[in-house]
């Protein structure tokens, strides 16, 4: 179930600032205000979708293309897309999915090291 109150919810209807970095018809991307990496900005779709698992069943093919191809020009546009960059996505509670809204993370600008530790 879709929360109307969620963080991203807020920042789609203009009621919380943002930095944006890239926006088109149905995704809008922005700097995250707790960055990991020198280089962190969340795509979103503008659409309300929870998780990838939502979106992939509910989202139109011209959705799905564009939210892909806007995490390719948030890396560009950054600076990160020839050097490298990380395109991550949470789903659900235990891969410590915060935000109910489906979102990419992109990171980079500087080596980032393996995915998990071992263990």
């Amino acid at each position: 179930m879709y929360d109307d109150n969620n963080i991203f919810a807020k920042i789609l209807r203009g009621e919380i600032p943002n930095t944006t970095v890239h926006e088109d018809d149905s995704t809008l991307a922005f700097d995250d205000i707790s960055p990991q990496a020198p280089v962190h900005a969340l795509v979103i779709p503008k659409n309300k979708y929870v998780s990838l698992n939502d979106f992939a069943e509910k989202a139109t093919d011209a959705e799905i293309a564009n939210l892909v191809r806007a995490a390719v020009k948030v890396a560009d546009t950054k600076g990160v897309k020839e050097d490298g960059y990380r395109l991550l996505v949470n789903i659900g509670p235990n891969s410590h999915q915060e935000v109910p809204h489906l979102h990419f993370h992109v990171l980079g600008g500087r080596k980032l090291g393996p995915m998990l530790v071992k263990g």
